[in-house]
């Protein structure tokens, strides 16, 4: 898609392809995992909707409230995990983490707002199976991406 972009230094073409044009956004109506992962003290927040078939995620879609840094992962992270079953699922979270590596820590908390979210989508389906009536999970990140002035 951006054969012929003069590519910034340091940036990876996958990285920019996802920045211009993220995948899977939005909301998805049948999802029967829903998590959600909020910096309370910024108010960002990251939701992960899984479909699944058994074992397999069929579907998935994120939103955010957060930064490009956010959407740049959630969109890579929810094409490593769309069509696959849920144990390569839970592995992929330490793919991704691999992958991106040297992030600051501010990209850090991001990455970890969309993992968190994916996981409490996992919970949340898990739930749901066992029977009991939980509209979609919430994790509260520890760490704040509110980056301290200086």
């Amino acid at each position: 898609m951006f054969e012929n972009v003069k590519m910034p230094e340091g940036m990876n073409p996958e990285v920019l392809e996802h920045l211009m044009a993220p995948k899977n956004y939005g909301k998805l109506d049948d999802a029967n995992g829903i998590g959600v992962a909020v910096d309370e003290k910024t108010g960002e927040y990251v939701i992960f909707y899984i479909n699944t078939d058994g074992d397999i995620i069929k579907d998935v879609r994120y939103a955010t409230n957060g930064c490009q840094d956010t959407v740049v992962v959630g969109s890579m992270f929810s094409e490593m995990v769309k069509n696959q079953n849920i144990d390569y699922g839970k592995k992929a979270i330490s793919k991704m983490e691999l992958k991106l590596g040297g992030l600051t820590p501010k990209q850090r908390i991001c990455t970890d707002m969309v993992l968190e979210a994916f996981v409490a989508s996992l919970i949340n389906r898990e739930h749901l199976l066992r029977g009991e009536k939980e509209e979609v999970h919430i994790i509260k990140m520890k760490e704040s991406c509110e980056v301290e002035s200086e």
